[in-house]
């Protein structure tokens, strides 16, 4: 009954399986391994786009963070959710790795708008040197809130920054979630509708510790790889990242993992519905936020189950709502999802 985190999930057996193959023998170090090349030509296949740029990370703060340095000058600030991740989960490391630039927070408790997206917009004070100048738009998919931007709301997101000539970045960390809930192609959710580049999520599906980074204008290639060597994430052994991402796109288990995550998830929001449980938003993918008794909250506690619980569980009314976050990843069961439901 572990529904803190889909990081906290399994790495899948075929991933696995591609690690344990490269670690025969020897492979060229700093990704010119002959796995790598064939990441590059698969992602570019999903995307659609064969001159893409592509580069792989360990971490998501690694791939966000130096992919938004790539467009934002120091003397810029980002343009973002109140919510997203880059302002609640990274410690200021877009601040850090942009040398200096801000984030201006869209006031959401979930998805950024275009009207206040174009509000943020006006109110900067462009070509005043007193002022930090715009830059990018970061937009978070799937949100942090477990919803997901359609692709309508994601155009209309794009053409705000596009009426500035302001460029787009996607934070895919839960990519594949997204694009299994949509029933869209990768395509469609990125360049398609206006994105720039796109942070490839692979940890929170199935991998052990691998992130893309999607350009798709090739020209800021050799900015990113400065980026990444002078970051301190550019890997020696890459191979072990490229088998990752290369099991990951075999025979699309990335796209299966995140059907049999979000499965899970309606699985769980449906029952806890049908227990009374109150939803505070739209769970689209595979993230919940709900609402329960306290009482509720023991007794799940006590049986050993594990989510993030949003306040005291011990200290309070036993019948007093306590919000909670709770997130599925593929390779939960039936069986554990119905054992956390019948506590209730």
């Amino acid at each position: 009954m572990f529904f803190a985190s889909d990081n906290a999930g399994p790495v899948h057996p075929q991933i696995m399986e591609r690690l344990s193959r490269a670690n025969e023998g020897h492979a060229m170090p700093y990704g010119k391994d002959a796995v790598m090349d064939e990441v590059r030509d698969r992602l570019r296949a999903v995307f659609e786009a064969p001159e893409a740029a592509v580069y792989l990370v360990a971490t998501g703060t690694a791939a966000n963070a130096l992919a938004l340095a790539c467009y934002t000058q120091p003397w810029q600030t980002v343009f973002c959710a109140a919510v997203s991740h880059i302002e609640q989960d990274e410690c200021n490391a877009p601040e850090f790795y942009s040398g200096g630039a801000k984030l201006t927070l869209i006031d959401t408790d979930n998805k950024m708008t275009p009207e206040a997206l174009q509000a943020a917009l006006d109110a900067r004070l462009d070509g005043n040197v007193h002022a930090a100048q715009a830059g990018p738009v970061s937009i978070t998919q799937v949100t942090e809130r477990g919803s997901v931007h359609t692709l309508d709301e994601l155009r209309a997101l794009t053409a705000v920054a596009k009426s500035r000539a302001l460029p787009v970045h996607l934070d895919g960390a839960r990519f594949a979630n997204a694009q299994a809930a949509l029933g869209c192609s990768a395509a469609e959710m990125t360049w398609k509708s206006g994105v720039d580049v796109v942070s490839f999520g692979g940890t929170k599906n199935g991998c052990m510790g691998v992130e893309a980074v999607v350009f798709f204008d090739p020209e800021k290639a050799w900015e990113f790889e400065l980026r990444r060597k002078r970051a301190a994430h550019l890997f020696s052994k890459h191979r072990y990242l490229s088998a990752q991402m290369a099991g990951y796109l075999e025979n699309d288990l990335w796209l299966d993992m995140a059907h049999r995550a979000n499965a899970n998830a309606a699985r769980l929001a449906g029952g806890l519905r049908h227990k009374g449980a109150t939803l505070l938003h739209k769970p689209d993918a595979n993230m919940i936020f709900a609402s329960f008794p306290r009482a509720t909250h023991q007794r799940l506690h006590a049986a050993g189950a594990r989510y993030y619980a949003m306040g005291d569980v011990q200290t309070g009314p036993a019948e007093g709502p306590l919000p909670a976050r709770l997130v599925c990843d593929w390779s939960m069961t039936d069986a554990g999802i119905d054992q956390f439901l019948s506590h209730f």
